[in-house]
């Protein structure tokens, strides 16, 4: 994708979630909220889930539940890629406790003021919002355990730049949990070049196979792409057959250790 090209689709997505952290725009089919009744339950939050985060927090922006694949534990520096409203980085953040730290980046302005006031409604010491693009993200190398992200890769005109820069920003063993929207089939061509289709997760969705080559060619082992359970009736619910070529999965996916002990138990290999 030329420059060019990249930088509309960004203005386009900017602009459309800047309105929708206000409240100010009524959503195009596709995961940009506001959800109905119960379905964040149907991704997999439970009551719990929804009664910790701030009010004004869930935005109704997801397709999955990264926190479930996460495995995060107590002390572990956690980063949110595309982070809304804050919904999962306050849910990570209960999980990682107050020695650890969660970051959530994000390229609108708007959202990310409101996450800094979902933020100071629960005084969530262990949670810092940053703006920046998940092309070109604003952390320091091999700092962060795990990375999550909840339907928002798919926006990205420059993904392999996005898997890239996660890659650096990973510790040695650090991983990927991310859910996002794949194509499983051609995107029909009317779709592919609305903007409204684009920012409802839906136009900008990559086939499963490329996701799995990017993620290889900038360093990732151990990658998983899954389609989720519900996937059909999660994206049939953005736009009715639009489970015919795109799907809700999770995306795992690890940074290798070179110190890590070889799982070979051979003499040679476990001295």
């Amino acid at each position: 994708m030329s420059d060019v090209t990249a930088d509309k689709t960004r203005d386009i997505v900017r602009e459309h979630y800047a309105k929708v952290s206000t409240n100010a725009t009524s959503c195009a089919p596709g995961c940009c909220g506001p959800m109905p009744a119960g379905q964040s339950k149907g991704l997999g939050y439970s009551e719990t889930d929804l009664a910790a985060v701030p009010e004004g927090a869930d935005l109704g922006l997801g397709c999955g539940n990264p926190n479930a694949i996460a495995g995060l534990a107590a002390g572990e520096t956690v980063l949110d890629l595309g982070s809304g409203g804050g919904f999962d980085c306050f849910l990570a953040a209960r999980a990682v406790g107050p020695t650890g730290r969660v970051i959530g980046v994000d390229m609108t302005p708007e959202m990310i003021s409101r996450a800094r006031e979902n933020a100071r409604k629960v005084s969530a010491s262990n949670v810092e919002f940053r703006l920046g693009e998940i092309e070109h993200l604003p952390v320091a190398d091999q700092t962060v355990d795990a990375i999550m992200s909840n339907c928002v890769i798919n926006l990205s005109p420059e993904k392999e730049a996005v898997f890239a820069e996660a890659h650096r920003v990973l510790k040695a063993g650090g991983r990927l949990a991310i859910s996002d929207v794949v194509a499983i089939a051609p995107i029909p061509a009317a779709l592919q070049t609305q903007a409204a289709a684009l920012a409802g997760c839906i136009a900008g969705a990559a086939p499963l196979e490329d996701i799995e080559r990017m993620l290889a060619k900038v360093g990732f082992v151990d990658i998983r792409v899954t389609i989720a359970p519900r996937s059909a009736e999660i994206v049939d619910s953005w736009l009715a057959g639009a489970s015919k070529f795109i799907a809700s999965a999770t995306i795992e996916a690890r940074r290798a250790d070179p110190n890590a002990r070889n799982a070979c138990c051979e003499p040679s290999c476990c001295a």
